[in-house]
């Protein structure tokens, strides 16, 4: 999948952090696009790292919800338009790790520890 291809998100059911956090404590698979170094700085409790240029949906269960996220939302909205126009129930974080953690929800990194959430340096 190539992140850099248009995808029109504008359909993309969006979620407020508290309500992500539901979904997933229901049984959805929070799904993290970013990137490795991203995600292992810090991210949701129980979220599982799919980096967007390697997300394939024939990977990924459709006996569950799926909620997207990234540091933003952009690229959240982008994963999800596309699990979304595969068939899948699909959410995304509105505002991505960076409303989450605003909203006071946890940002762990692997081991447990607190996370936080990396910010570009250009």
């Amino acid at each position: 999948m190539n992140p850099t291809t248009a995808v029109d998100t504008t359909e993309v059911p969006q979620v407020e952090p508290a309500d992500a956090a539901r979904l997933v404590a229901d049984g959805a698979l929070l799904i993290d696009v970013r990137g490795p170094d991203e995600f292992a700085a810090g991210h949701a409790p129980g979220a599982t790292n799919i980096p967007l240029d390697t997300l394939d949906p024939a990977a990924l269960p459709r006996d569950r919800a799926l909620v997207t996220t990234c540091r933003t939302g952009r690229r959240g909205a982008q994963a999800a338009a596309r699990l979304q126009a595969a068939g899948f129930n699909v959410h995304n974080l509105a505002g991505g790790m960076t409303a989450w953690a605003a909203a006071g929800l946890p940002v762990v990194r692997d081991d447990g520890s607190p996370g936080t959430i990396l910010t570009p340096t250009t």
